[in-house]
């Protein structure tokens, strides 16, 4: 079992940075792949990047590679989302996930099984 709370969303103006971090607890956590999604008003849920459970792995939607950056830190139940060079096309409601025994680079939604709230990020311009 694993609970997952993430924070750090807020607005930011275009080209600007900022960094979500999505809490876990629970003995298991970094058994876990970790993943983030995100979902903008009418529009389905999508792939961000994920993390192995040991951090050394890590994949990256196109629309952000280059620009964002997922870490973890095993020590402290914390998962990092680092976006940097942000752009109005990537405000949305951004959840993290975990999922146990499934690959590092797993896209879909369905794959996991434990989800966040959510927080929300908005990029002006």
């Amino acid at each position: 079992q694993v609970q997952l709370v993430e924070s750090g969303g807020g607005l930011v103006q275009a080209g600007g940075s900022l960094r979500l971090s999505c809490a876990a607890s629970g003995r298991t956590f970094s058994s876990y792949t970790m993943g983030w999604f995100r979902q903008a008003p009418g529009k389905e849920r999508e792939f961000v990047g994920t993390i192995s459970w040991s951090g050394s792995s890590t994949y990256y939607a196109d629309s952000v590679k280059g620009r964002f950056t997922i870490s973890r830190d095993n020590s402290k139940n914390t998962m990092y989302l680092q976006m940097n060079t942000l752009k109005s096309q990537d405000t949305a409601l951004y959840y993290c996930a975990a999922g146990h025994s499934i690959a590092a680079n797993s896209v879909a939604p369905k794959h996991y099984a434990y989800w966040g709230q959510g927080t929300q990020v908005t990029v002006s311009s």
